[in-house]
């Protein structure tokens, strides 16, 4: 006889979301390369946090994992899944309330051997990393903790000192274009890839119809990242002036700037801006995932250097279909794709830099990925048609003397020969190429 939840009042709404009595959990795209990253990490007491953008798509991911348990025979009333997302749990407020329906979940089910705990937008309870820490110590239970928050109120910085540094933490992005190409049955060909640079990542945005729809659901998400998780928690009185840099990162992404560059922007345009509000709202805006921070590094000194930085946005979605009347092209488009992929699959990525013997000044390389040991050099064109294009694409990676791979990633239709040991990848293979690395 089926196990029916009669115990208590809040388990029992919670019935409908969570995989007792065979319910089948709202999945979504399985997000295999996520499930696969996460399933290496797990049978320890170290928490899984799933960090990143809001709308990413780890609320999905957390409900795929909780079905793949299942499937692999785990006992479903031995996993327990809550979410803030939904009013259900709006009893939730504080580690308390979290506490005390865990409780009841133990009482009515009494799992035995490890549960597996999942807390989907635990941002929203108050002091939920005492409930956290407590589950991922307490010997006399054996359990598995998997949150995810998307807000800055679950910034990388704090989770060190919020969860003692028992924890890896998992960045989730928009889809890839693999991802993408697999969900519109689309092939891996110029054409493909070109539709995906002018589209988005967003999971949701797959669902969606009009040019309309998905330009109003993109700005509704803007003004909620903006205004919710960045205004709300530093208490920003000018909403605009931080919407203004906002537009300028969007369409000044993949350049080398300062915040003196947008000081000294806007008191041309008679707007008075300082250098401390600035460096701020960056780095508030780079705290919510809205965007990234590429610094430069020094090739041949193997360091960071300070002054100029690029920035890159999380998804395409925020040009393409609010800004789109700037006159940027595919090449910025692609570069801002690449460095997503490359963070997409675990690298720290950089602005190279290496000195020009020719010349004595310093020329850029687009990227140097950095993963543990592995290095890797990628240098990103939109087309290479002409011997110049060819030797100022190639010139900055024959500059590199180790033997780190290098790579030219193009929308060339054409496949170009491999020249020094540098690799020509047509842009929509280049995610199965950092497959194989």
């Amino acid at each position: 006889m089926e196990k029916v939840c009669v115990m208590f009042e809040n388990i029992k709404q919670l019935c409908r979301y969570n995989p007792w009595n065979g319910n089948d959990i709202s999945a979504g795209y399985r997000r295999g390369m996520y499930l696969d990253k996460i399933a290496g990490y797990m049978e320890n007491n170290l928490v899984k946090v799933l960090t990143g953008q809001r709308r990413a798509g780890k609320s999905y991911i957390l409900r795929q994992m909780v079905m793949d348990m299942v499937r692999k025979g785990i006992n479903a009333e031995n996993i327990f899944y809550i979410s803030k997302e939904f009013t259900a749990f709006d009893f939730l407020q504080t580690y308390k309330d979290l506490d005390n329906l865990i409780e009841d979940y133990r009482c009515e089910f009494h799992p035995e051997g490890k549960t597996y705990i999942f807390i989907d937008e635990i941002q929203n309870i108050e002091g939920w990393e005492r409930t956290v820490n407590s589950l991922s110590q307490d010997f006399s239970w054996p359990c598995e903790v998997f949150i995810s928050g998307s807000n800055s109120n679950m910034l990388s910085g704090e989770l060190a000192s919020l969860l003692s540094g028992r924890y890896v933490e998992f960045e989730i992005l928009p889809l890839s274009f693999t991802e993408w190409a697999s969900i519109h049955s689309k092939g891996f060909t110029r054409n493909d890839y070109t539709e995906f640079l002018v589209r988005s990542g967003l999971p949701e945005m797959i669902y969606l119809g009009t040019e309309e729809v998905c330009r109003n659901y993109v700005s509704s998400l803007k003004d909620t990242i903006l205004l919710r998780d960045v205004i709300n928690r530093h208490k920003i009185r000018d909403s605009n002036t931080l919407e203004d840099l906002f537009v300028y990162v969007v369409n000044n992404a993949t350049k080398l700037f300062t915040p003196n560059t947008i000081v000294k922007y806007y008191k041309g345009r008679g707007k008075t801006i300082n250098y401390d509000t600035v460096t701020s709202y960056l780095s508030f805006m780079t705290e919510t995932y809205i965007i990234h921070k590429a610094e430069r590094y020094n090739i041949q000194g193997k360091e960071t250097i300070s002054g100029n930085c690029k920035y890159y946005v999380n998804d395409l979605a925020f040009y393409n279909y609010l800004y789109k009347g700037f006159a940027y092209g595919y090449g910025y488009e692609l570069e801002n794709l690449v460095y997503l992929e490359l963070r997409r699959a675990g690298y720290d990525v950089y602005v190279g830099n290496i000195p020009s013997a020719r010349t004595g000044t310093q020329v850029e390389v687009d990227f140097v990925a950095v993963k543990g040991d592995e290095r890797i050099y990628v240098q990103v064109a939109y087309e290479i048609n002409d011997e110049a294009t060819l030797a100022r694409e190639y010139g900055s990676l024959e500059m590199i003397d180790d033997n780190y791979p290098k790579y030219i990633v193009t929308l060339d239709q054409q496949k170009l020969p491999n020249k020094d040991g540098i690799k020509h990848i047509q842009a929509w293979n280049f995610e199965n190429e950092l497959s194989r690395l």
